[in-house]
C-alpha cells in the first residue's frame, strides 16, 4: 500500500507530460481521468502526513497555499493562451472556488461531522475573522468593478486593479500571520474534541510527502489543463454557458482539499475543516488577485471582475448564511443543509440562468 503513495504521483505526473506531448485522445482522456482521481486521493494523504509533523495550523495552510498557488498558474496560463471565455476566466474561477469552498465544502463538512458526532465545535475567533476578510476581498475584487465609473463593463483601469491587488494581498498576508503567529490558538483544535495522538512521522517522512504532494497537485492541475479542452467540448455539446468552464476548474483544483476537509470532520477535527475552508477561500483571491493583475497589467490583457447581478446576490446570500453558521462555534446537521442547498442552487442557475 505505501507503495502506492508514491508510485501514483510519479504515474500520475508522467500521464501530465505525455498528454501534453501526444496529444489527448479518447483513451488518452480516459487514463489522465483515472490518474487525475489517483493524484487527488494521494494528496489528501501525504498533505494530512506533513500536517501531522508540523501541526495545526501549519499542514492546513500548505495545502492550502499549495493549491492556491497551483490553480493561479492555471488561470493564467489559459489566460494566456486567450481564447472567448479568457477575460472572465479569472472571476469565474475565484467566483466558483468561494461558492465550492463556502457552500459545497462547507456544507458538506457540516453534514458529515453532524452525522456522525450530532454537533461540532470551533473557534469562532478565527473563523470568523477569516470570514470577515474574505468578504472585504470579494466585494474589491468581484463586486465594485460593476459600480466604478473610470472603465465600462464591470473592468477597473490599472490603478484599480493595481490597489485592489495590494489590499487582497495585504489581508491575506496578516490573516496567515495571525494564524500562525499572533493568535494561533484561535485556530487549534478546542479543548475536548478529537486529535491525533499517533506518533509523529519523522523529518524524512514528512520531506517525502512534502515533495510527493507537491507532485501530486501539479499533476491534478497538469491533467485538469490536458482535459479542460475535453470538458470544454463537453460543455458545449450540452449547451452550457461559458461561466461553467471557470466552475469544472475550480471543482478539479480544490478535489484534494474538499476530500482532506470532509475527512477532518468525519474525524472530529472540525477546526481543520474550517481551518482548510476558509484559509483557503482567503488565498484564491489574495494570491490569485494578484498574479492575474501583474499579468493584466504588464501584457496589457483584457480583465473582467465584476459579477452579474445574479451572481452577486448568490455572494451575499452565502456571506449572510456563512455569518450565521459561525455566529455561535458549533455546528449541527440543519445547517449543512442550507449551504448545500445554496451549492445546489449556485450549479443549477450555472446551468440554467
Amino acid at each position: 500500500m505505501k507503495a502506492l503513495y508514491w508510485l501514483v504521483p510519479v504515474v500520475s505526473f508522467a500521464l501530465f507530460i505525455g498528454a501534453f506531448a501526444i496529444g489527448v485522445s479518447p483513451i488518452v482522456a480516459t487514463f489522465c481521468t483515472v490518474g487525475l482521481v489517483g493524484a487527488v486521493l494521494v494528496a489528501v494523504h501525504h498533505a494530512e502526513v506533513v500536517a501531522h509533523r508540523v501541526g495545526e495550523p501549519f499542514g492546513t495552510l500548505i495545502l492550502a497555499l499549495a493549491v492556491t498557488i497551483i490553480e493561479a498558474s492555471l488561470v493564467l496560463s489559459m489566460m494566456l493562451a486567450g481564447g472567448e471565455s479568457a477575460t472572465v476566466l479569472a472571476r469565474d474561477t475565484i467566483f466558483a472556488a468561494v461558492m465550492i469552498i463556502c457552500n459545497g465544502v462547507v456544507g458538506l463538512c457540516i453534514l458529515v461531522g453532524g452525522i456522525a458526532h450530532r454537533e461540532q465545535s470551533f473557534h469562532v475567533a478565527g473563523s470568523g475573522a477569516g470570514l470577515a476578510a474574505l468578504i472585504v476581498m470579494a466585494t474589491l475584487s468581484l463586486v465594485l468593478p460593476q459600480f466604478t465609473t473610470s472603465t465600462p463593463g464591470g473592468t477597473y483601469n490599472h490603478a484599480q486593479l493595481g490597489f485592489v491587488a495590494v489590499t487582497s494581498a495585504a489581508l491575506w498576508a496578516i490573516y496567515v500571520f495571525i494564524q500562525t503567529v499572533r493568535h494561533r490558538d484561535y485556530f487549534l483544535p478546542p479543548p475536548g474534541t478529537a486529535d491525533d495522538h499517533a506518533a509523529p512521522p519523522t523529518n524524512r517522512e514528512a520531506w517525502t510527502s512534502f515533495a510527493l504532494l507537491l507532485v501530486s497537485l501539479v499533476s491534478v492541475v497538469g491533467l485538469a489543463k490536458a482535459l479542460s479542452p475535453s470538458i470544454e467540448s463537453a460543455l458545449a455539446s450540452l449547451g452550457a454557458p461559458k461561466a461553467v468552464l471557470g466552475i469544472a476548474i475550480a471543482l478539479l483544483v480544490l478535489l484534494p482539499e474538499t476530500v482532506a476537509a470532509v475527512r477532518a470532520a468525519r474525524a472530529d477535527r472540525f477546526q481543520t475543516s474550517m481551518n482548510l475552508s476558509v484559509g483557503s477561500a482567503l488565498a484564491s483571491i489574495g494570491l490569485t488577485i494578484p498574479v492575474v493583475a501583474v499579468a493584466a497589467i504588464d501584457l496589457d490583457l483584457p480583465l473582467v471582475m465584476g459579477l452579474e447581478p445574479r451572481d452577486m446576490v448568490m455572494l451575499a446570500v452565502t456571506f449572510v448564511v456563512s455569518t450565521v453558521t459561525l455566529a455561535t462555534g458549533r455546528t449541527h446537521v440543519m445547517q449543512g443543509a442550507i449551504h448545500l442547498v445554496l451549492f445546489a442552487t449556485f450549479l443549477f442557475l450555472s446551468f440554467v440562468p
